[in-house]
């Protein structure tokens, strides 16, 4: 969980967002997570960072056999962008 909320912020950064509305996650079939447990692990993972209060959209594999069937992948990263 760590370091997807590195990579969350980078994304931010490199995006110059003010906040972070929404991530897309995907979990490999053999992650041994369900949408629920990674879904609890990630909003206090996200307390007190720009991702504080974004929605979270997961998308579970069950293809076992898929190269990153035991990952769990940042597919997205919605961001909101202050005004100048």
């Amino acid at each position: 969980m760590v370091n997807l909320m590195r990579r969350i912020g980078e994304v931010a950064q490199a995006d110059r967002a003010g906040r972070v509305t929404g991530v897309t996650v995907w979990l490999g079939a053999l992650s041994h997570m369900s949408a629920e447990h990674f879904s609890g692990h990630f909003e206090r993972a996200a307390i007190g960072t720009i991702a504080e209060g974004a929605r979270l959209s997961v998308t579970i594999s069950g293809d076992i056999h898929h190269a990153n069937a035991q990952d769990i992948l940042l597919e997205g990263v919605e961001v909101e962008v202050p005004d100048p």
